[in-house]
């Protein structure tokens, strides 16, 4: 498959889905994964991951958001919500080794939806993108839902006090 000229990308010199690519050998740089070829070297950095795995959980329905936890997650989150700043990665925490990853976030899920199937829907969502664009294999996925969502009070929060 690595002998292809069309498949000699990014993408090809991790892993693909059923192993290994034929001379690669992974090696990790203590931040993301490295993958060594002959044609050269791909690194994916763990915040790449966490986008990954963000991006894949907010595909579910009934995932509202993904929140940080903590004081200092949640003014970096505020800042990076009003200075425009990427936020697909808030409330994802990765820790990325050679062949493996194990990912931790934080939701908010709409109320009313099945949380347990939402989880298993967002866990097997996250298992699936990241192992297809990074060749990895997600350990686990600990999902903490933090927060419910009404729609109804958001809606009541946008009317205006005085008429």
């Amino acid at each position: 498959m690595a002998d292809r000229p069309d498949e000699q990308t990014t993408a090809t010199a991790t892993a693909t889905q059923h192993g290994p690519i034929r001379g690669v050998a992974p090696a990790t740089t203590g931040r993301g994964l490295e993958a060594v070829t002959p044609q050269g070297k791909t690194s994916i950095a763990d915040n790449v991951v966490a986008k990954i795995a963000g991006i894949a959980a907010r595909e579910i329905e009934g995932v509202h958001d993904l929140v940080p936890t903590g004081a200092g997650a949640a003014i970096a989150g505020l800042a990076s919500r009003v200075t425009g700043g990427d936020t697909r990665s808030l409330g994802v925490n990765v820790e990325v080794g050679q062949q493996e990853a194990a990912i931790d976030l934080n939701m908010v899920v709409d109320y009313g939806v099945s949380i347990p199937q939402v989880a298993a829907a967002v866990r097997q969502n996250i298992i699936n993108r990241v192992g297809a664009m990074t060749g990895l294999t997600v350990k686990e996925v600990n999902i903490a839902v933090t927060d419910l969502y009404f729609p109804e009070e958001q809606a009541r929060q946008n009317q205006p006090r005085v008429q």
